[in-house]
């Protein structure tokens, strides 16, 4: 017997090894080798995008060895700086820059398409659900959504732990999301995250400081016989000093780093350096072959987001598919913060339009928590089902959701990795990215009090009430938060202990 379950113990070891390699080269051909890396990470990723960086440091950093702490640091500051799905961004950069560009694509769709084709199922499923559903089962996606908000809650605080680097990043997150609760419209958001991003550019680089001694009246100089020589030595140390300090009070803001207070909490691998002002010695090899393909990549980025959404404002309302299109190429451009942010941007650019239903967005969202892989994965599900009642195929709803969320974070992406290096040593860039993404982090506790609003679901309430109808649905809240911030419960696992919360609260109120 000891025997037998040595070579049992020797034979899964061996599986486990041809499975999952340990970062050597398996195949000379460098798609087959990425296959062999990465085909099970789409699968196998729950947690959302901070679990996502703690997996994939262990994995590439510590075990294939591929790029080192340095530039994995320099990586994130990336992927967190620019819109997009952050997690996603980060293992599409890897990937390129062990493989090569065209690989790094190919590695894109093997960490994307297999969720992907699961929202698409989940999306056909719910599309075919009744207007009316039985007791238990509103019950049960009452608890899940009450799940939801958990978690969302749980994102939003993990975020803010890192996006916080002063008071004034502080204000914003605060503002952002108070003044995301104040007024629903699809330019409001973006309005704010820009105006968050004028404000830090303003305070940082002092302007209101510099124009006020430009307009100032400057005083005449004392009469040369009248100075005192030790006044003279003063005033020239004090002048040649200032801009120093200027910049040492500069840098003291923008790098200030948040530590979590819990070491076990799961963004503590990354955390320890602020996210968009962290000097790295040794930044990585650019991919692109000149700055030159790089600005060109860039430009004509914006240059098709402006003909979008030119078209978008002259021929908006005439075709289901464009305006599904046009509205996730925005949502997609405008998101910072990767995952969490993008539900209560797609909630405004899927739920107001009519695209899809209050109620089917929230049950796909609380069901799309418990899926690895990316969570703008979520953008398949809501385009499978904007297509419904329209000539276009579900199959095509589903792709025009994928490629509008993706497409603009990673072609912006795919450019910035070339310039990255220099781009962020400019001032200007780096205040203007560190306001954006507090603003965009203020966002996601506004989602919170969006998805609260809407949680609770009944035969009466198709569209969606208030989970404060019952103190029971705050107990799942708050049994999601604390599970996951100090007990280690993964969305998973929390989804699933909501459902099941739900149906015990009809047992007892209902049964």
């Amino acid at each position: 017997m000891p025997s037998l379950l040595t070579r049992l113990r020797s034979s899964y070891k061996s599986l486990r090894s041809a499975l999952l390699p340990s970062g050597d080269a398996i195949s000379s051909t460098p798609l087959l080798d990425m296959l062999a890396h990465n085909w099970h990470l789409g699968l196998t990723c729950f947690g959302g995008p901070t679990v996502h960086f703690q997996i994939f440091q262990e994995l590439f950093v510590e075990k294939y060895a591929w790029i080192d702490a340095a530039t994995y640091l320099e990586l994130f500051a990336l992927c967190q700086a620019l819109s997009g799905p952050a997690s996603t961004k980060m293992i599409y950069a890897i990937n390129v820059l062990h493989y090569g560009l065209a690989v790094g694509v190919g590695s894109f769709f093997v960490w994307s398409l297999p969720m992907a084709i699961a929202a698409f199922g989940l999306g056909l499923g719910v599309g075919n659900i009744g207007e009316e559903l039985p007791a238990p089962v509103y019950a049960l996606l009452s608890g899940l959504n009450s799940a939801t908000v958990g978690i969302i809650a749980l994102a939003a605080v993990q975020l803010s732990n890192k996006a916080i680097t002063d008071t004034l990043t502080r204000c914003l997150v605060f503002l952002g999301g108070t003044a995301g609760m104040l007024y629903n419209a699809l330019w409001y958001y973006p309005v704010l995250m820009a105006a968050g991003g004028i404000v830090t550019v303003i305070f940082d680089l002092k302007l209101v400081q510099r124009a006020w001694r430009k307009l100032s009246p400057r005083q005449e100089a004392p009469p040369p016989e009248e100075v005192h020589h030790s006044a003279i030595e003063m005033g020239s140390i004090h002048h040649s000093a200032e801009p120093r300090a200027s910049t040492s009070n500069l840098h003291a803001r923008t790098s200030t780093i948040k530590t979590p207070t819990d070491p076990t909490e799961p963004t503590a691998a990354v955390s320890h350096q602020s996210v968009l002002a962290e000097e790295i010695s040794t930044p990585p090899t650019p991919v692109l072959s000149s700055w030159k393909l790089a600005t060109a990549i860039i430009t004509a980025f914006f240059a098709s987001f402006i003909t979008v959404m030119v078209c978008r404002g002259t021929f908006g309302g005439a075709n289901r598919g464009f305006d599904l299109f046009s509205n996730l190429y925005l949502a997609g451009t405008i998101i910072f913060g990767g995952g969490p942010v993008v539900i209560p941007l797609l909630r405004e650019y899927i739920v107001t339009p009519g695209f899809v239903s209050p109620r089917d967005f929230i049950l796909g969202l609380a069901i799309t928590q418990a899926f690895p892989g990316p969570n703008f994965n979520f953008a398949v599900y809501c385009g499978t089902l904007a297509v419904q009642g329209s000539r276009i195929p579900p199959v095509v709803g589903a792709m025009i959701g994928y490629v509008g969320i993706f497409l603009p974070g990673m072609w912006l992406h795919t450019g910035f990795i070339g310039l990255w290096s220099s781009v962020r040593k400019v001032q200007v860039v780096r205040a203007l990215l560190r306001g954006i993404h507090a603003s965009a982090v203020g966002l996601v506790f506004t989602a919170v009090y969006r998805i609260f609003q809407i949680g609770y679901l009944d035969g009466e309430n198709q569209n969606g009430a208030s989970l404060s109808r019952d103190p029971w649905w705050l107990v799942v809240v708050a049994t999601s938060f604390v599970g996951g911030m100090h007990f280690g419960v993964s969305p998973p696992m929390a989804v699933g202990l909501g459902s099941v919360m739900g149906l015990v609260w009809f047992g007892v109120t209902q049964g």
